[in-house]
């Protein structure tokens, strides 16, 4: 199993300026003085830069003798929201909120368990990154982070299933040399993908893998509230609402697009969507055919004189009487 299941809380830290955000895992809220720590030593070497303000809220992880130490050695101002006032510290907390609803949404569309959050904050976290743009420079944030644009033709659909090339275990001649599992992530550091092998029941990172994107995902044994659309609509009070008998008559519009076909009246009981009406009535007309006399005649003429037949005398008659005058085409109307 990966590392990251079996973490409760998450640590966000987001950059003033460009918005670029990082994410880190925590088993107890015990570890964030160490990793603040080691995390501005790094982003200081990494950019050149100094932190100079570090805001955060009133809780005992931020607000506490070890990191007072720590900022005091650093010169880094230390400024803290008041409590039950979260609006002053807002860029986080919509930043958690931005990562919280989306990692929920993943989850839910590829029907996969709650044990991956991790791994879907993560992931959301790393494409919002290279993503979402920042006003009023319209620059994504690792842009303005790092100086340059991010490439972006590797990325894949969170959980859609995968195909993992075993690199890992000694195969004999006609052994199977790949596995199944489904994608859960990038490396931070290499240029590998997470992914989940359903045959280990473990999270690796390998490159060699053939992303399925168009298989459908099977339904997990995760909760049933997240995958049951029909417990929603009973949530929500909703109702199927039955649209009535459509009667096809030959007479009628339905008829007039299915001329010819039929002269007897059939109910047919289904569901209908509701669409506009057209204003332009040739949208429904049925092809046309040329005449000699340059008048457009249509398939309805064509079928009755089918019907009639050949043999009519009186009816070839009167057809040769009436093509000197002009004729009535009645379209749909």
């Amino acid at each position: 199993m990966s590392s990251l299941m079996h973490k409760k809380y998450f640590l966000v830290v987001t950059d003033d300026y460009s918005r670029f955000t990082w994410v880190f895992f925590l088993a107890s809220k015990d570890e964030t003085s160490e990793i603040l720590k080691n995390f501005i030593k790094e982003i200081e070497n990494l950019v050149d830069k100094k932190v100079k303000i570090f805001r955060s809220d009133n809780g005992t992880e931020f607000k506490n003798k070890v990191m007072d130490d720590f900022y005091r050695e650093k010169g880094i101002k230390r400024e803290y929201s008041v409590a039950r006032t979260p609006q002053q510290n807002g860029v986080a907390e919509r930043r958690n909120k931005t990562l919280i609803e989306a990692a929920r949404t993943m989850l839910a569309d590829f029907k996969l368990h709650t044990i991956f959050w991790a791994e879907a904050v993560s992931t959301a976290c790393y494409v919002h990154n290279r993503v979402l743009v920042v006003k009023p420079h319209n620059k994504t944030p690792y842009k303005f982070f790092r100086g340059f644009e991010p490439a972006l033709s590797f990325m894949r659909p969170f959980g859609c299933l995968v195909t993992i090339l075993n690199t890992l275990d000694k195969l004999g001649k006609f052994d199977s040399k790949s596995d199944e599992g489904f994608f859960v992530g990038y490396s931070l550091s290499s240029k590998d993908f997470k992914v989940y092998n359903t045959r280990t029941r473990r999270v690796e990172e390998n490159l060699h893998i053939g992303f399925l994107e168009n298989k459908p995902m099977i339904e997990g044994n995760g909760p049933k509230w997240l995958f049951d659309i029909d417990s929603l609509t009973q949530s929500m009070n909703y109702v199927p609402i039955d649209a009535g008998t459509i009667t096809n008559e030959s007479e009628g519009i339905q008829g007039e697009l299915n001329a010819g076909t039929s002269s007897e009246k059939e109910e047919i009981s289904q569901d209908c969507i509701v669409m506009p009406i057209w204003k332009d009535a040739s949208y429904f007309d049925s092809p046309f055919k040329d005449v000699g006399n340059g008048e457009p005649k249509s398939a309805v003429d064509d079928q009755k004189q089918v019907e009639d037949g050949p043999d009519n005398e009186n009816d070839e008659k009167d057809k040769s009487d009436d093509d000197s005058s002009p004729k009535e085409v009645n379209t749909a109307g």
